[in-house]
């Protein structure tokens, strides 16, 4: 398929490779040139506005948009808006708040045209371990992008299939789930954010733990000097705590025990504050979400080891770069 994305960064720029892999043809358009200078190097197709992304485009047109929520991500949607002919569609890949996603669903349908939201997980480690997608919008028109999703996707690997599952749609087992309508693909990536922010904690809180073990507050026969690198290494082998967070979090200890390159700043994606909101709104408990989140705004206060444990994850998974002091 020949698909137009804009946003180069470190997932979007990624998300082209991948699918240049996979056959389909990319054009693509940043504010900056040299991602698309870079790009188009490696045989995607340059464009210098959306206007002219555009008229490089087949019809129906499709636009992938890759870029941070909020204002910059409604601009290019309302740019776009304003050139797309009926029955082109436009995709939102980034973080957005699911009920932007309703809002511009509803303003693309009376322009006749079509918007699509997709959760998307993977990070930096995307283009060779494939992305994670939760999908909202129209039934047919997340059918027919279908060889897009499918090449982005991880595909089945090397993960067992879960017994009884239906296998008519084994798209969820290839990676990729049509959520719902408009809206319901980035609310699933929304609590899985929220579910990474407590999963992190517990990770975080837990070497923190073992780490001050050896605390001259202790009793001297209660003392232990834990060689917290191995500890992260032995559990991520047959270990019930194993998982790809683990994974993150044992390379950076083995590249420094003491994590010294993070001060332990930690900053949220707002995923974590609307995982909250939602939760209110549903009367729903979310205790250790809500813990989660307090303790990324208390990292910006004081910081601990475990917090730095929580920096070198989100340096892992995303590239993330702490705030400057």
């Amino acid at each position: 398929m020949k698909i137009g994305v804009i946003g180069l960064g470190r997932m979007g720029a990624n998300i082209v490779r991948r699918l240049m892999r996979g056959g389909h043809e990319v054009v693509v358009y940043n504010r900056s040139p040299e991602p698309v200078l870079e790009l188009a190097q490696e045989g995607a197709i340059a464009s210098d506005g959306l206007a002219d992304m555009h008229g490089k485009l087949d019809g129906p047109a499709i636009f992938w948009v890759m870029l941070p929520a909020g204002p910059v991500t409604d601009a290019t949607i309302d740019e776009i808006a304003a050139l797309a002919k009926p029955g082109d569609i436009v995709i939102d890949g980034g973080n957005s708040f699911y009920k932007d996603d309703i809002r511009r669903a509803k303003a693309l349908r009376e322009k006749s045209l079509h918007y699509v939201d997709v959760g998307t997980s993977g990070g930096v480690w995307g283009l060779e371990r494939g992305y994670c997608m939760m999908i909202g919008g129209d039934e047919a028109v997340v059918r027919g992008l279908d060889p897009i999703f499918a090449t982005l996707a991880p595909g089945y690997g090397s993960i067992v299939r879960t017994p009884g599952r239906d296998p008519a749609d084994d798209r969820a087992e290839r990676g990729y789930i049509h959520a719902g309508p408009a809206g319901a693909g980035h609310f699933v990536k929304m609590i899985h954010n929220g579910i990474e922010y407590g999963l992190m904690q517990a990770y975080a809180e837990g070497f923190d733990i073992l780490k001050g073990k050896a605390s001259q507050a202790l009793p001297e026969d209660e003392r232990f000097t834990l060689n917290l690198p191995d500890i992260a290494e032995v559990w991520r082998r047959g270990s019930v705590v194993s998982s790809w967070l683990l994974d993150l979090s044992a390379i950076a200890l083995a590249k420094d025990g003491a994590l010294t390159q993070f001060s332990g700043h930690v900053a949220d994606s707002g995923e974590g504050h609307w995982t909250i909101e939602a939760a209110m709104e549903e009367a729903v408990p979310a205790n250790v979400l809500s813990a989660a989140l307090y303790a990324r705004y208390r990292s910006r206060v004081d910081h601990t080891f475990g917090e730095k444990l929580l920096s070198a994850m989100r340096f892992g998974f995303g590239g993330h770069v702490e705030a400057p002091k």
